[in-house]
């Protein structure tokens, strides 16, 4: 069964200049290795490719069952510089949340 990960977990997003910091965390620590599993570094970079111009990279926090992204070229040159709506790049933690995951895996 296919869901978007909004049904599932929750992201919060940080920055740093043009760099933007999401987490994915489940509400529900059993489905921490579905994600490990389906949600890379690529696939997340796949799915924001037109707002995300850099390298994405993933680092798993398993202790507390949560991943995190850091997207570079995310943020039109950060805060200070950018022409963008949204500098600190806040609305991205949910264009995250939109991408889907196999449940059934």
């Amino acid at each position: 069964m296919k869901t978007k990960l909004y049904e599932i977990a929750h992201s919060r997003a940080g920055d740093k200049g043009d760099v933007l910091m999401l987490s994915l965390i489940p509400y529900d620590e059993a489905l921490y290795p579905i994600l490990r599993e389906q949600v890379s570094a690529e696939r997340v970079k796949k799915h924001l490719k037109h707002i995300v111009s850099g390298e994405v990279t993933r680092y798993e926090l398993p202790n507390i069952s949560a991943l995190q992204f850091v997207c570079h070229g995310a943020l039109l040159g950060g805060v200070t510089t950018s022409l963008g709506m949204d500098t600190h790049g806040k609305s991205l933690s949910y264009a995250l949340l939109e991408m889907e995951v196999d449940l059934d895996k």
